[in-house]
């Protein structure tokens, strides 16, 4: 079985792929999105991605994980630089995660009456 064996998808799909269906000498049966279901389609191929990335465990899906966000960027009118920095921003507030810290629980400081 191929890739695209299963005849019923209904999902967001990368863009050469109705050509690539073709090629493999079937027939792709879709349609553009509204900017509306663009924008929901795009939020469950996200989860989709982390959910393959979570099962495989490897950087090709890290990679459909970033297209996914870049699309979603896109979609937003933010450019890849307004992004870094924002991500930059908050790094420096409040940290990356290199120091592997794993917060358990805090407690409550007693307070004075």
């Amino acid at each position: 079985m191929g890739e695209f064996d299963k005849m019923n998808h209904q999902k967001l799909v990368r863009d050469k792929i109705p050509q690539i269906i073709e090629k493999n000498g079937e027939t792709p049966i879709y349609h553009i999105l509204s900017d509306k279901e663009y924008k929901k389609e795009l939020d469950k191929k996200l989860v989709e991605e982390v959910k393959e990335y979570l099962k495989d465990d490897n950087s090709e899906e890290l990679a459909d994980i970033l297209e996914v966000i870049e699309s979603i960027l896109k979609y937003k009118n933010i450019s890849l630089e307004e992004f870094a920095k924002t991500k930059q921003k908050k790094k420096d507030s409040r940290g990356g995660f290199d120091k592997k810290i794993f917060l358990e629980k805090t407690i409550e400081k007693e307070r004075e009456m």
